[in-house]
């Protein structure tokens, strides 16, 4: 009976050693430096388990030729996250045998060929004593050979006088955007983002976003913008009822895009430059119909001009996706429609709009790190690009509570609506 008992042991281990052993899997891959062409050696790559409090589940540094290897140790959802001079780029862990490839650049605190595309402030309500306002920059870095531009003081901003903060928020080019904390920098109203500006990905860029709220009197509020770096369009957009007048020396034009609200812009803004503008009265951007009326506005605003303030800038970058604030992904140059989630939506309600775009409409421009199916892709590629992106969200998520941006009320609601559509997608991949 002894040696029985002992026999039934070695068995029952040895199925515990072959089931570790089918979870298990190696990631392997390449780590590219694009500003110099060669393999980057040196680097730590780090597996980092979603599920887990985004723990890290293995470590391994680069070769000399750039390659690593890391072990997987189940079947939980993983990101690959690479840090190169201090910069962090990650993608969503690769399945079966494809290749954990990731490329990076070189790092600088000032990049030539770094400029704001397109800022758009827009004046969402004034009522009540206050001016609630979100503004958007597009930030592109066309630098040769390609570098990413980080430091403290990444990107400066200037906010109107007795401006209150009420969001922040960034997202790199193709990926999700992820709450931030805006760094005073000297004088009173003077901010950083600090946030690498990588190198624009095609035709998407990086993206900055704020929401701030102003004293207003309901008479008239005059304002002065001010850019860190030369501005190829300025846009301000505000309700119909509101009357916009442009400053002393300022190029503001009216430019008509929706009968719904007022825009007007200018052009090749330089630092130091007058930039000022008024609006007085009272009222609100239209709330229903948004969408369609701001997929006309991006249509018509800029139109001469690359087609539209987002044109080169958003593509199919997935989300109004403040990462931290989930939104919905971007399919059109829309420059409200990247507001739509502040605006109207909650969290967890902008969440599964996210979710049930990318399981019904998949961009056809790769918008994640790990890539969107197109639309003509089978439906394991579409499973497998929405988990890819659930991920990322994930991360984005845990990163911002360990930064202290997410309130714990808040970050539980949103952890709650993630999970469900995670286990929605994983039971459909399944």
């Amino acid at each position: 009976m002894r040696s029985m008992s002992i026999v039934f042991r070695i068995i029952a281990v040895g199925l515990l050693l072959t089931s570790a052993l089918v979870q298990a899997a190696t990631i392997t891959g390449t780590v590219t430096d694009k500003t110099t062409g060669k393999p980057a050696a040196g680097d730590t790559v780090v597996l980092v388990d979603v599920q887990a409090g985004m723990n890290e589940a293995a470590k391994a540094t680069t070769d000399a030729r750039g390659h690593y290897s890391l072990t997987k140790p189940g079947s939980s959802n993983y990101l690959v996250r690479v840090i190169h001079q201090g910069a962090t780029y990650f993608i969503g862990a690769p399945e079966g045998n494809a290749a954990g490839d990731i490329s990076v650049y070189d790092v600088a605190a000032k990049v030539d060929g770094v400029a704001i595309d397109e800022d758009v402030i827009g004046v969402v309500d004034a009522a009540n004593g206050q001016l609630r306002m979100i503004e958007r920059y597009a930030i592109h870095n066309s630098s040769m050979p390609p570098r990413t531009q980080w430091s403290p003081h990444t990107f400066e901003i200037v906010l109107p006088e007795g401006a209150v903060v009420d969001g922040v928020s960034a997202q790199r080019p193709g990926g999700l955007q992820t709450s931030l904390k805006l760094d005073p920098d000297g004088p009173k109203g003077h901010y950083s983002f600090n946030f690498p500006i990588q190198p624009d990905d095609g035709e998407k860029s990086t993206l900055f976003q704020l929401e701030y709220e102003v004293p207003y009197s309901g008479s008239k509020m005059t304002f002065h913008p001010q850019v860190s770096i030369p501005a190829r369009t300025v846009w301000v957009m505000l309700p119909k009822s509101m009357t916009f007048a442009a400053g002393s020396g300022s190029v503001f034009q009216s430019a008509p895009q929706d009968p719904g609200f007022q825009t007007f812009v200018a052009k090749n803004a330089l630092p130091g430059k007058p930039l000022e503008f008024t609006v007085s009265g009272n009222g609100s951007l239209p709330r229903e119909d948004q969408g369609a009326q701001s997929q006309q506005a991006a249509s018509g605003m800029g139109g001469q001009e690359s087609g539209g303030p987002e044109a080169g800038a958003t593509g199919s970058q997935a989300g109004a996706q403040p990462g931290g604030g989930i939104g919905t992904p971007i399919g059109t140059p829309d420059p409200l429609s990247k507001y739509k989630g502040w605006i109207l939506g909650g969290l967890a309600l902008l969440l599964v709009v996210a979710a049930a775009f990318l399981l019904r409409k998949p961009a056809p421009d790769a918008a994640f790190d790990a890539g969107v199916a197109p639309a003509f892709a089978s439906p394991a590629a579409k499973s497998t690009a929405l988990l890819n992106a659930l991920k990322e969200e994930l991360f984005a998520l845990e990163s911002e509570k360990i930064a202290g941006t997410l309130a714990p009320a808040e970050y539980a609601k949103v952890k709650a609506a993630l999970e469900t559509v995670l286990a929605r997608a994983l039971k459909r991949n399944s």
